[in-house]
C-alpha cells in the first residue's frame, strides 16, 4: 500500500493546546514525520485549539472536571475532521478514547523524574517545617504530604511559566516540574533538581508524547507509524492499563513507573490518600509480552491492600 503524503497544498493538520510545552511537543511532531517522508514543514500546519483545562486557572482539576479538560475540545475536532492528528502529553490523557478514535503512536519518551524547583534550595529535605510548596498534582501534594506531613501544599495551576512566576513572586518557596517538559523546552536556566523515582514515583505515563488519530483513518496511521517508538509503547501500556484498572483520573493520587532491562519489564505502582496519612506500593517483573497483564494485577493487589475504605475520597 502506498502511503499518500501530505503537502503545501493539502497539509497534515496538526491539533495541539497552546501552551508553550503543547506546541513544542507539535513541533517535534512534526519535525519527525517531516524527517521520516523528507518533507518541508510546509507539508503540516499545526492548528491551535483552546481547551476548558487552560482556560480555567483559579480552581484545581477536580472541581472542573479533571483530566479530559486537557483533550475534550482537542478530540471533538479530530472526530469532526477539523485536524487529522492530536499531539498530547500522555500524562493528562484519559485512560480510554471516545468511540472512532485511537492512540497508538508515541514518540521517544524523555525523562520520567519530577523536579524540585526552587531558587534557593536543592531538596525536598532543605525544607524547614511549615515551608509553604506550589503544587496543582494531586499525586506530588500526597506524596510530599507522605513525607513531610509538616509542610504547607498551596495550589499552583498554570503552564510552565505561569508557576515559574508564581515561584519568583515568593507565592511559595519550591514547586515541582516535570524534568521533561523543562528538557523540551530548553529550560537549563530554572534551578531544578531531579527527584529520583523512588523518592517521587511519576505520575503514569510522564514524560511520553502520544499521538491519536481517527481509527478509519488507514493513510494517517501509516504515516504515523513511521515514528512510533516501540518501547515507549510497551512501557505505557502497562502503566495504563494500571491506571485504567484503579479507574484513576486527575482526583486519584496515583503514580506508576515501567521500565525495560532488556526483555524484561519491571512495573512499580503507588496509591496513596490525598492528605498524605497513606501509602501502598508494589512491583512486577516479567516479559514485555505480560506487561498489560501485570498493569491489572499490580492494580489489584493494591486494590486489595488498601480495602474499600481507603478509597472513600473518590
Amino acid at each position: 500500500m502506498t502511503v499518500r503524503l501530505p503537502n503545501s497544498a493539502a497539509p497534515l493538520k496538526i491539533g495541539t493546546r497552546g501552551s508553550p510545552l503543547a506546541m513544542a511537543q507539535a513541533y517535534e511532531t512534526r519535525a519527525r514525520l517531516a524527517q521520516a517522508f523528507d518533507l518541508p514543514h510546509e507539508a503540516f500546519e499545526i492548528i491551535v485549539i483552546k481547551v476548558t483545562g487552560d482556560a480555567i486557572q483559579d480552581r484545581p482539576l477536580k472541581e472542573i472536571g479533571g483530566k479530559g479538560l486537557f483533550t475534550r475540545e482537542i478530540e471533538e475536532d479530530l472526530l469532526s475532521g477539523k485536524i487529522d492528528i492530536a499531539v498530547h502529553s500522555m500524562k493528562d490523557m484519559p485512560t480510554l478514547q471516545p468511540a472512532g478514535l485511537i492512540l497508538d503512536t508515541y514518540l521517544p519518551r524523555e525523562d520520567v523524574r519530577d523536579a524540585f524547583v526552587s531558587p534557593k534550595l536543592s531538596h525536598i529535605a532543605d525544607l524547614a517545617p511549615g515551608a509553604v510548596v506550589g503544587t496543582s498534582s494531586l499525586r506530588r501534594k500526597a506524596q510530599l504530604m507522605h513525607k513531610r506531613p509538616d509542610l504547607t501544599v498551596v495550589e499552583f495551576r498554570g503552564n510552565v511559566q505561569t508557576r515559574l512566576q508564581k515561584l519568583a513572586d515568593g507565592v511559595a518557596e519550591c514547586t515541582f516540574l516535570a524534568c521533561a517538559g523543562l528538557n523540551r523546552l530548553s529550560m537549563d536556566e530554572v534551578p531544578a533538581t531531579p527527584v529520583e523515582p523512588g523518592d517521587m514515583l511519576p505520575a503514569v505515563a510522564q514524560g511520553a508524547i502520544g499521538i491519536e488519530r481517527r481509527l478509519d483513518d488507514r493513510n494517517t496511521a501509516d504515516l504515523l507509524a513511521a515514528i512510533h517508538h516501540t518501547a515507549t509503547g510497551q512501557r505505557l501500556a502497562a502503566e495504563r492499563q494500571f491506571l485504567l484498572t484503579l479507574d484513576g483520573s486527575c482526583e486519584t493520587p496515583i503514580a506508576g513507573l515501567a521500565t525495560l532491562d532488556g526483555e524484561t519489564l519491571h512495573l512499580t505502582g503507588e496509591v496513596l490518600r490525598p492528605d498524605g496519612s497513606d501509602a501502598l506500593s508494589a512491583t512486577r517483573s516479567g516479559t514485555i509480552a505480560d506487561g498489560v497483564h501485570m498493569g491489572t494485577d499490580l492494580a489489584n493487589e493494591l486494590l486489595k491492600r488498601a480495602g474499600p475504605s481507603f478509597f472513600d475520597w473518590h
